[in-house]
């Protein structure tokens, strides 16, 4: 078991997606666990929005550049970074977003040539991962999975109408997911989802049951270095979790070490489980990053952000320390006040270097 500390390393740890708010990015909860860790060196924030509240969020990054979007390819990417590097060193990146994982696993090379050191999971890993995918790799490995139909138009909803049990949900293939109770609503989520996220849609059964989110670090060999499962208690009507409680349950940690095997799993990542009424347990998701509520496994005392940074610089790590059960999160709104002259800054230049005072 480890105790992590980061203060005795001078080096500079970019980490995107610092959107916080009623459906929040990562970013900011790893940075803070990164800081908890006693780390002093320099923290760089991605974002792709000006309006990325944890911009405006004092002691978080201290300075913050736009990226372009990861649709655009590798080469604007590569020209960005290599403008930033121009700027500042970066020795560690922590991608925080489902849709820029892959663009940071493909440019690995390109990155350790530019002396960016990355723990992400493998091309293969990531896809097979996929919500597409996962109906078809995991069962055969004695893992269930709910009832799934993986659908390239809305013609699907009326040739499934004598199968489907509403309620079901019906998932966008990178982000959201909404409850159909009849054949309209499921069209009209398909086709908002299908606009948005692009095809296909998922529409998947509703598992009935206990719902549980686990966030793990893979050490890339079919091990988890830490893990911590929590129990939703506050559920916005996008299903976020606001808030939460650590829980201790062999059974369920014992699923999530056989989901994380399958995948031989490199790297952070979120399980999504629900225990149905039958006893079994069923996967639901698996998400390749940190979520957005990751603070809560190292207020647990298992400092997974931290373990991240220490990995993706080579070194060795043992099993992380056990995690508490009975840990509580409650996710805090709050208004930010700061000055026009920012958000110009990131709105014109692009980029926002803070001085000492404004730290």
């Amino acid at each position: 078991m480890q105790n992590l500390n980061l203060s005795h390393l001078n080096i500079t740890v970019a980490v995107s997606g610092l959107k916080t708010g009623d459906n929040p990015q990562p970013g900011v909860p790893v940075i803070r666990s990164i800081r908890t860790a006693g780390f002093k060196g320099k923290i760089v924030g991605f974002v792709y929005d000006a309006m990325e509240s944890g911009i405006y969020l004092d002691c978080i990054a201290d300075e913050v550049y736009q990226m372009p979007y990861p649709s655009t390819g590798a080469e604007p990417f590569l020209m960005r970074l290599d403008y930033i590097l121009s700027k500042t060193k970066i020795d560690v990146i922590i991608p925080t977003l489902d849709s820029e994982v892959p663009i940071y696993i493909r440019l690995e090379k390109e990155l350790k040539e530019r002396g960016i050191h990355t723990f992400l999971p493998t091309e293969e890993q990531f896809n097979l991962r996929d919500k597409i995918k996962l109906a078809q790799f995991f069962p055969p490995k004695g893992i269930d999975i709910p009832k799934t139909h993986i659908l390239q138009s809305a013609d699907g909803i009326t040739k499934l109408k004598d199968e489907l049990e509403f309620p079901v949900i019906v998932k966008g293939r990178l982000y959201e997911a909404y409850k159909a109770s009849n054949i309209s609503e499921a069209y009209k989520h398909f086709n908002d989802l299908a606009a948005k996220w692009g095809l296909p849609i998922i529409l998947q059964e509703i598992i009935d049951g206990d719902e549980f989110n686990i966030v793990i670090v893979g050490d890339g060999k079919g091990k988890c270095l830490g893990m911590v499962p929590q129990r939703k208690l506050v559920i916005t009507d996008k299903g976020k979790g606001f808030g939460g409680v650590v829980v201790k349950n062999p059974s369920l940690e014992s699923y999530a070490e056989k989901v994380i095997a399958a995948l031989s799993w490199r790297g952070p990542c979120e399980l999504e489980i629900i225990k149905g009424e039958d006893g079994k347990f069923y996967l639901i998701e698996i998400n390749p990053r940190f979520p957005a509520w990751v603070r809560l496994a190292e207020g647990s005392g298992q400092n997974q952000p931290a373990a991240t940074v220490l990995l993706a610089l080579g070194e060795k790590l043992d099993t992380l320390p056990a995690f508490r059960p009975g840990t509580l999160f409650i996710r805090h709104a709050e208004d930010l006040i700061s000055d026009i002259s920012l958000l110009g800054d990131i709105s014109v230049n692009g980029e926002l270097i803070r001085t000492k005072e404004e730290k």
